[in-house]
């Protein structure tokens, strides 16, 4: 089991790879790219083409832990829900990033962007806004807004985004994403929906030239290690976690 299931009611690892041009959809190329994946991973059987144009190869979702991966006009993104071991949605992705130079001439001169995102999803009905500020407070600054006599907290969702070099083409993005509305708020009608807790590090630009997509990937990666390890367990996801429990 991997060691953030306990944390969280879904995990996942989301990779993107964003280029400047536009990428090859025709079939032979789009069927051989997904042929290749599939080899590697068989149970991959539902492939289909969105209204927009997007390819989309994928497990089935109904047994709550499944792979994906796209091809869209200028984007390839792939993930893994509820993997065994965060290594296997690595390995994946790492597939793609190897394939995709050869099967779809992704150039690392082509990148506009490389994205690797651990995402934790708790199921809570209720107010998503009012519990994240409840779990993980509001800044010094805004409390005493807050704490306005007979206020309802209906939009919260704290950000920040790190730049890790002196360029900031490698960024790290904590975000939280609620989804509640206003009228949920005013009719007390909350569905069962989910709270998304994001950490997301990026590589902008081009690679370097003795940079492969790969190698992108790994440093990604351990950025994201560190950040959850090092500050969201404690300070976000385990608070968020106790506060639901106690609802």
């Amino acid at each position: 089991m991997n060691p953030y299931s306990s944390l969280c009611d879904d995990f996942y690892v989301n990779m993107t790879l964003s280029t400047e041009m536009d990428l090859p959809n025709n079939r032979e190329a789009v069927l051989h790219f997904f042929e290749r994946i599939q080899k590697s991973y068989p149970s991959m059987r539902n492939f289909y083409c969105r209204e927009k144009g997007d390819f989309v190869l994928e497990e089935d979702k109904g047994l709550g832990q499944y792979r994906w991966s796209t091809i869209e006009l200028r984007r390839i993104c792939a993930g893994q829900v509820n993997p065994d071991k965060v290594e296997d949605a690595m390995g994946q992705h790492r597939l793609i990033l190897d394939l995709a130079p050869y099967m779809l001439s992704v150039s690392p001169l082509d990148c506009e962007a490389l994205d690797l995102l651990f995402g934790f999803d708790f199921t809570f009905r209720g107010n998503h806004n009012q519990l994240v500020a409840e779990a993980l407070g509001v800044s010094p600054a805004l409390e005493r807004f807050a704490d306005h006599p007979n206020a309802t907290v209906i939009s919260y969702e704290p950000s920040l985004t790190l730049a890790l070099d002196e360029g900031c083409r490698v960024q790290c993005r904590f975000s939280v994403e609620t989804r509640t509305n206003a009228y949920q708020v005013r009719t007390g009608e909350y569905p069962e929906e989910q709270l998304s807790v994001y950490v997301t590090a990026r590589q902008y630009g081009s690679l370097a030239p003795e940079l492969s997509y790969v190698d992108a990937l790994a440093n990604l990666s351990r950025l994201c290690h560190e950040m959850v390890e090092g500050y969201v367990i404690d300070n976000v996801l385990r608070p968020l976690a106790r506060t639901i429990a106690l609802r």
